[in-house]
C-alpha cells in the first residue's frame, strides 16, 4: 500500500507509481462516482488498457473525454443485457487476459422496510450481488494468473457494523456480495486468482448525496476512489477472500 489509508491520500505519489505497471483493467459502474474516479486514475498510465462498463452513455462520455479518450466504454446493463453476444465481444475485441475486475456498480434505495416492494428487492439485489455474479462468471476464462477481483461493499453489509433505518434491502445485498467473495476466492485459488470484499463507509458520491440529500462524507469519492485503486492493484499481495473495513470511523 501507499500510505492511502484513512483517507489522507496523496494522489500525485499514486499517480507516479501507477506508471511503472502495464495491466488490463475493468471497471463497472464507472459513469459516476467512485467508478468514474477510477477509471480515470487507472488511465493515467497510458499503458494500461482500461475497460469502463456502465449503464449512461453520457456518464462515459464524459469519462472518455476527461481521459483524453484514454478509456474504453463500453454502455451496458450488467443485470439485464446480453453478455455473450455484446458485452463479451466487446472486451475480447480490447484484451484477452484480464489483471484487475472492479465490481463497483451498485444501487442504494433508501426506503423504510415496510415501504420496500418486490421491485426494489429486485433492482438491489440484481445491481448490488447479480452484475457481480454475470459479470465475473463471463470473465472467467480470460482473467490472467494472479488476477485481481475487487468487490465494492458496503459498512452496512458488514457483520457487526452499525446498521441504520431505510438502508435493510441494500446491506443485505451488499452482505450477501460479501459471502459471494468469500466462497469465489476459495472457488478460485487453484486459478491464482484473487477476489477481495472492500466494505466502504461513506463517500461523498452521487448516489450518496441522492439517498441521503444534505449529508457530508468524510472522503471524498476521489480519495476513497485512490485508496480503492491502489488496493486492486497491490491488495492481493496481502489479502485474499477477505473482507475489509475501510471506514474511517468506529465501529
Amino acid at each position: 500500500m501507499v500510505g492511502l489509508m484513512e483517507g489522507h491520500c496523496n494522489f500525485r505519489t499514486f499517480v507516479m507509481q501507477v506508471k511503472y505497471y502495464r495491466m488490463n483493467i475493468i471497471v463497472t459502474g464507472a459513469s459516476r462516482g467512485l467508478g468514474f474516479e477510477m477509471a480515470s486514475i487507472f488511465s493515467h498510465n497510458h499503458e494500461n488498457k482500461v475497460i469502463a462498463i456502465a449503464r449512461s452513455k453520457e456518464g462515459l462520455h464524459r469519462l472518455k473525454q476527461s481521459t483524453g479518450g484514454n478509456v474504453h466504454v463500453f454502455p451496458f446493463d450488467l443485470v439485464s443485457g446480453d453478455y455473450i453476444d455484446i458485452l463479451i465481444p466487446q472486451i475480447l475485441s480490447v484484451t484477452r487476459n484480464i489483471d484487475i475486475l472492479v465490481n463497483n456498480a451498485g444501487l442504494l434505495v433508501n426506503k423504510p422496510f415496510a415501504d420496500l416492494d418486490d421491485d426494489d428487492f429486485d433492482l438491489m439485489f440484481g445491481a448490488n450481488v447479480k452484475s457481480a455474479f454475470r459479470l465475473t462468471r463471463s470473465l472467467l476464462p480470460y482473467f490472467s494468473e494472479n488476477a485481481h477481483i475487487v468487490n465494492i461493499g458496503s459498512m452496512g453489509g458488514y457483520q457487526g457494523s452499525v446498521k441504520f433505518p431505510g438502508l435493510s434491502l441494500y446491506s443485505a445485498s451488499k452482505g450477501a456480495l460479501a459471502i459471494l467473495t468469500e466462497c469465489l476466492a476459495e472457488e478460485l485459488k487453484d486459478r491464482k486468482i484473487s477476489v477481495n470484499c472492500l466494505a466502504l463507509g461513506s463517500a461523498q458520491t452521487e448516489m450518496l448525496s441522492q439517498a441521503f440529500p444534505g449529508y457530508k462524507a468524510p472522503l471524498s469519492a476521489a480519495e476513497m476512489a485512490a485508496f480503492i485503486a491502489d488496493f486492486a492493484w497491490n491488495g492481493h499481495r496481502y489479502f485474499n477472500g477477505k473482507i475489509l473495513p475501510v471506514s474511517v470511523t468506529t465501529p
